[in-house]
């Protein structure tokens, strides 16, 4: 079975928007960028900030089992996942059925050095007493959960985005399953 779309997923700051971005860019204009957090904003009808401090994260997690199963039923995209969409199997089965999964990491250290650039507003956990130690929680809970769903793991630590594109799409060649799309 083939499969249509590659799904970015991975913790904040590792570089789904951008890399995604870019592998849109590289693989041209039949390929669409889309994330599930802007189709839960839209769905919603407010920001993700929002949802959690008004509905909770309940309502958010059922949001995003909504946005996986629409994404995974779509054509040649490049889906950004937010970085919890692990902690739900129904998401990643939902996403398996049609979606290579991309795993791209970073060390805490770089992911606090990219997501204290964009500032509390966008990256809540930066406005936290201690956000490197947050960070590290948070990767350590999510680990199992991110490694157990990618098909392919790509450390962004450090590298240009053209490597990081370059080393996704290496490793997708060598799939039969997406070599169709890359001709």
């Amino acid at each position: 079975m083939t499969k249509d779309c590659i799904a970015l997923i991975g913790f904040m700051g590792t570089g789904k928007t951008t890399v995604g971005k870019a592998l849109v860019d590289y693989l041209g204009k039949d390929f669409k960028f889309i994330e599930t957090d802007q189709i839960i904003i839209e769905m919603a009808g407010k920001p993700i900030s929002r949802i959690f401090s008004e509905d909770g994260e309940d309502i958010f997690r059922t949001y995003e089992i909504e946005a996986c199963k629409k994404v995974s039923k779509l054509k040649k995209v490049i889906i950004s996942c937010g970085g919890g969409v692990v902690l739900n199997s129904i998401n990643i089965n939902n996403l398996k059925k049609n979606c290579f999964i991309v795993l791209l990491t970073a060390t805490p250290k770089e992911i606090y050095k990219r997501v204290v650039n964009e500032g509390k507003e966008l990256r809540p956990i930066i406005d936290t007493e201690d956000p490197m130690g947050e960070i590290e929680r948070i990767l350590k809970y999510r680990e199992n959960f991110y490694y157990t769903s990618a098909d392919i793991i790509v450390d962004t630590s450090g590298k240009p985005i053209e490597k990081v594109v370059s080393n996704i799409i290496s490793n997708l060649t060598q799939s039969e399953k997406f070599n169709f799309l890359l001709k």
